[in-house]
């Protein structure tokens, strides 16, 4: 009886092993990105699919690694604590390198050089200088490198932290917010799609883009690094910027 146990124990011990080897391989064979789908051109929505340069990015390191591209649509603070603690492999979402991401998260070499300009409502606008933020209700995406910015170098009235550019708009047509302070080109995405909208003239500072992997991920950062040189050098990350705004 002892040994007919032992047996049975034995092969459910074998059975468990190879559907968690089985479970093992099928993630392995995945590559899951994390991003937030309303920051044209980077990522924005297509119908069901998630698109843009940082996707175009995220699909020629899966395709470089053998790997199927998986990608998860959350809001961008989301994406980054998703990151942290392995929900996601990687996070190509915008994403601007400062010394406090540095401490929870490993970034890539950077992909794109970026500025960060102020959008106003065309008609009536409350800002009439980039210079011109002080006492002003501004808004900025939750968690974004603008959002940071202006809370240590503007004495604004207020600021109104949004998960999505499309609900910042929306203030900004109705007087709820005086300017949005953004990246330029989604900035130019969203006074296309909106007309009620216009950017000032100058910029506020200038920033770098890169991909965030978990921290100590140095296999997976080596890989990503690989493929972002490549791309630099066969100028396809120019090409899907051409791709992407010529579509917007």
């Amino acid at each position: 009886m002892k040994k007919r146990l032992l047996g049975l124990l034995l092969v459910v011990i074998l059975i468990a092993s190879v559907l968690a080897a089985c479970g093992t391989k099928e993630k392995n064979e995945k590559l899951i990105v994390g991003t937030e789908a309303g920051f044209a051109p980077y990522e924005y929505m297509e119908g069901d699919e998630v698109v843009g340069v940082d996707m175009d990015i995220a699909k020629a390191i899966a395709e470089s690694m053998g790997k199927e591209l998986e990608i998860k649509n959350m809001d961008f603070d989301g994406a980054l604590l998703a990151v942290q603690n392995g929900t996601v492999d990687f996070v190509a979402a915008g994403v601007s390198v400062n010394e406090e991401r540095k401490k929870v998260m490993d970034f890539s070499v950077d992909y794109v050089d970026s500025v960060e300009v102020v959008v106003v409502n065309k008609d009536n606008p409350a800002v009439a200088d980039v210079e011109d933020l002080d006492d002003k209700v501004i808004g900025v995406q939750q968690g974004n490198i603008a959002d940071f910015w202006v809370e240590d170098n503007v004495n604004a009235k207020e600021i109104k932290r949004y998960t999505k550019f499309a609900q910042a708009a929306e203030d900004l047509k109705n007087g709820r917010i005086d300017c949005i302070v953004m990246d330029q080109f989604p900035a130019e995405e969203l006074v296309a799609a909106n007309q009620e909208l216009a950017i000032l003239d100058g910029i506020l500072f200038e920033d770098k883009y890169a991909i965030a992997v978990k921290k100590g991920n140095k296999e997976l950062l080596d890989e990503i690094n690989s493929v972002i040189e490549q791309l630099k050098e066969d100028g396809k990350i120019e090409e899907f910027y051409a791709n992407h705004t010529s579509k917007n």
